[in-house]
């Protein structure tokens, strides 16, 4: 028997189900495994420095960005390396400001 969608009982949204954004994960897993023998998370400051890099004005503007939310120079890394997770998960192979801005929304609000 088929239930009627409602607003307790919503139809899934369309886009990727499970499966797919498994294999999504997967293949920016891989592709990092490729690239540097790790995870993302786990790169050391020159492994940011060689896979990690931006365009000059991405750069001023996540320096700007930095420096308007008083973000330190270990929370720039952590956002560097969502940056580049972001990237890899569109196989794109360059930070884009699109990728940090994003990264930047995934950070928690102010207390």
């Amino acid at each position: 028997m088929a239930r009627e969608s409602t607003a307790l009982n919503p139809k899934p949204p369309a886009g990727d189900n499970t499966a797919q954004a498994a294999a999504l994960v997967a293949r920016a897993r891989e592709r990092q495994q490729r690239r540097q023998g790790c995870a993302n998370a786990f790169l050391d400051l020159p492994g940011l420095r060689r896979h990690c890099q931006l365009s000059t004005t991405d750069e001023r503007w996540l320096e700007a960005a930095c420096e308007r939310l008083t973000l330190s120079l270990r929370a720039a890394h952590r956002l560097l390396k969502v940056a580049r997770t972001l990237a890899d998960l569109e196989q794109a192979e360059q930070i884009s400001r699109e990728h940090l801005a994003e990264a930047l929304q995934y950070r928690p609000a102010a207390s």
